[in-house]
């Protein structure tokens, strides 16, 4: 339960990072290096996302479902 829960505060830091990259887009005076670091905040994150969800199957922390 708990790897699912930090898996499940990953996506939406991962989404508040990509609010926060649109807000630095429409605002008047354009932050491009505010773009910049959100966008790579939230690549970093969504790759510590992947390599979690690697972990955690390896290590039977989550199963995966069978598709019917």
């Amino acid at each position: 339960m708990l790897f699912k829960s930090i898996i499940i505060i990953l996506l939406l830091l991962i989404l508040a990072s990509l609010g926060r990259a649109l807000y630095h887009m429409i605002r008047k005076e354009r932050n491009p290096d505010g773009v910049v670091n959100s966008l790579t905040y939230r690549i970093g994150l969504s790759v510590l996302l992947f390599v979690l969800i690697l972990v955690g199957t390896y290590m039977g922390w989550i199963t995966p479902h069978a598709i019917t």
